[in-house]
């Protein structure tokens, strides 16, 4: 059986950023006398002065230290600037390269780590993966552990910009494919699924896909999308691999990413969300629940608008299931003739372009 951990707290609270200690003493009782490391980047750094100032200040002995690049080698170089220093307490604010970054740091150094978003664009707030840049290559995934604590200000996030909540309810949508794929995956004897995992990323999808207040920039939405974020993390700790959450539709988003970088950049969530309308596609499943989900929340998903050409589009998703030959999903058994995918582009094209 997978062993798995939790995290001790998931706090969604207005201004809870000023008060990270109060809410930690009850899981960490000696949180002001550890030596600890606030890791963000210069621009979050001028943004949130104020809070940066503030967690400072109760912490006592807390050290900045500004990231400019969310790669393997900066979070290696962190890692033993937290192990040389015997730093005790790792601190995350920012977004997914930010948070990334000091999440794999603090795994390699054996370091206790706190999340602190200043957006909701995907799960990995509470994943146990870091997606880091590597020399000469695309991003790569590498396994790490999951926050101790992931600690939400809603009012922070309700200063980020859409396309960062889109892009956060797009890698929500994408579990619908996502489960699928693993659900075939079993069938066909290609690993196992994990039943409390597999219910926990539902949830999170159900939690998004039927819920009545489509207000985005709403507390209790921010909230909403928390743990629907949350949830789709932790399901990947409790699975041991990222399958409750990745699918074929995260394949095609690992194509774009790797294939046409100078042709294509789009936030992780709109690109799997774009995956997941012709994943569903291609399962058969309910094409309308998608589409109805990706109007209501208004997700931009019709391709040319997001700059991908139909010929980019079809390149993507032949070549998608090479971009992780050991992940079986729908890719492996459809038709994806450059006939079948250039209908794909041009439905998509009626159904999102107007």
């Amino acid at each position: 059986m997978q062993q798995f951990q939790l995290p001790y707290h998931l706090i969604v609270e207005e201004g809870v950023f000023s008060r990270v200690d109060q809410v930690m003493k009850d899981c960490i009782p000696d949180i002001k006398k550890r030596k600890a490391i606030l890791v963000t980047d210069g621009n979050l750094k001028d943004i949130f002065a104020n809070v940066i100032r503030d967690i400072c200040a109760d912490l006592k002995q807390c050290e900045v230290y500004l990231v400019s690049a969310g790669t393997f080698d900066s979070a290696v170089e962190l890692a033993k600037h937290i192990c040389v220093e015997n730093i005790n307490l790792v601190i995350g604010l920012g977004g997914g390269s930010v948070l990334d970054m000091a999440k794999y740091a603090a795994f390699v150094s054996k370091t206790l780590f706190l999340c602190l978003p200043t957006t909701l664009s995907n799960d990995g707030i509470a994943s146990p993966m870091a997606v880091l840049g590597t020399e000469g290559r695309a991003r790569k995934t590498f396994g790490c552990g999951i926050p101790a604590a992931v600690i939400v200000d809603a009012n922070v996030i309700l200063t980020a910009p859409k396309h960062q909540l889109l892009s956060g309810i797009g890698d929500t949508v994408s579990k619908y494919t996502a489960l699928n794929d693993w659900k075939l995956a079993a069938q066909k004897k290609h690993g196992t699924m994990e039943d409390f995992a597999y219910m926990m990323s539902k949830m999170a999808f159900n939690s998004i896909c039927y819920n009545e207040n489509k207000e985005i920039y709403s507390k209790d939405f921010i909230k909403m999308l928390t743990h629907a974020l949350v949830m789709g993390g932790l399901a990947m700790e409790i699975a041991g691999s990222s399958r409750p959450s990745s699918g074929s539709e995260h394949l095609f988003c690992h194509a774009l990413e790797e294939c046409y970088p100078d042709e294509v950049s789009l936030p992780h969530g709109i690109a799997v969300a774009v995956g997941s309308y012709g994943a569903c596609v291609f399962q058969n499943r309910n094409i309308a629940k998608i589409t109805k989900m990706l109007k209501d929340y208004q997700i931009p998903v019709c391709p040319s608008k997001l700059g991908i050409s139909k010929e980019v589009f079809i390149g993507a998703w032949q070549k998608a299931a090479g971009t992780r030959a050991d992940r079986y999903t729908i890719l492996n058994e459809t038709d994806l003739s450059d006939e079948r995918l250039g209908k794909l582009y041009d439905q998509m094209e009626e159904v999102f372009g107007a």
